[in-house]
């Protein structure tokens, strides 16, 4: 990919990462994740790219090291896995005062091929279809997983970080042929002889400092071992479909996973899965991200109002559950 970097460096001087809309050089929102926003900067070196911007870094060392990793991760998911991942490149520089901004970006998607908002022109039998397309590339990564123990990779399969390549939104419907492209890669997880090669302390940075302790102590090592899990990364997949406004699916989705990890899936062993569980789940994960998001938008408040320092982080939008 062609980046601009002087761009780049432009757009990060007149960021305003509370309203980037609002921007001197305006950005338009793409997407929201429960950490990380995805946003298309207005300007013609940078149309159809999607930019995830990354003011995690405090030294060199640091970004580098996350660029090896990431680019590591998505050739390892393209060519040893035989995932499709949409074009990509990293940049990465450092601003007047001294700051390091990093950006994952991405060749921007069709918006409407994004699965979470296809899903909502698909009837029930394409979801399910959709679902188990989604399941087998997902058993791509757990086949290289088992057969490399030691270097496995971490993957988050939510409906939501997958596209459907040419898709139709005047003909939704779709059959087994269909290619997926999965783009949620701007977290690495990859292990070298069982070891975690991503360091968790990067993303902790952009949680509230106050509650730092609360979340390493409940959440991080979960958070960091659950896209290894086969059976959780399922779980996760299913719960996905009740934040996005489709619980009929639920009860659906729960039998198609079942039956695939008994048949096509059944080297994995996987224990049935149930609706109550998958329901339980996400009550809990839904709670978790709710309070979250509530406590950074608290510390951006204390940024502006009480201690007058600028918050480098743009925060996701209010999210439907």
């Amino acid at each position: 990919m062609q980046i601009d970097v002087g761009l780049l460096k432009k757009f990060e001087k007149g960021l305003d990462p509370a309203r980037p809309e609002q921007s001197r050089i305006p950005a338009i929102v793409l997407g929201y994740g429960e950490i990380s926003t995805i946003f298309e900067i207005q300007a013609e070196s940078a149309m159809n790219l999607a930019c995830k911007r990354l003011p995690i870094f405090r030294t060199e060392a640091e970004v580098t090291r996350y660029e090896q990793i990431y680019r590591n991760y998505n050739e390892t998911l393209k060519k040893k896995t035989g995932i499709s991942l949409p074009e990509y490149d990293f940049a990465w520089f450092t601003t007047g005062d001294g700051r390091i901004i990093a950006f994952d970006l991405q060749q921007k998607l069709p918006s409407s091929s994004i699965c979470n908002r296809a899903i909502s022109l698909m009837n029930t039998d394409s979801i399910r279809t959709l679902f188990m397309l989604v399941l087998r590339e997902l058993y791509k990564v757990w086949s290289y997983n088992a057969a490399h123990p030691g270097d496995a990779l971490g993957i988050d399969g939510q409906i939501s970080n997958w596209a459907i390549e040419d898709f139709d939104p005047a003909n939704p419907q779709i059959s087994n042929e269909a290619r997926l492209l999965y783009f949620d890669t701007s977290t690495p997880l990859m292990k070298k002889g069982g070891v975690e090669q991503l360091d968790p302390e990067l993303f902790m940075r952009s949680a509230p400092s106050f509650m730092l302790w609360l979340i390493r102590w409940l959440f991080l090592e979960g958070v960091m071992t659950r896209y290894y899990d086969p059976r959780l990364v399922t779980i996760d997949l299913i719960a996905n479909f009740y934040k996005e406004q489709h619980p009929e699916m639920v009860p659906v989705l729960v039998d198609a996973a079942n039956g695939f990890f008994a048949d096509e899936g059944s080297s994995l062993l996987i224990k049935p899965l149930s609706e109550k569980e998958i329901r339980a789940y996400y009550s809990e994960d839904a709670t978790i991200w709710i309070v979250f998001l509530a406590l950074r938008r608290f510390d951006r408040w204390l940024h502006r109002y009480i201690l007058r320092k600028p918050y480098l982080y743009i925060l996701p939008g209010n999210i439907k559950r």
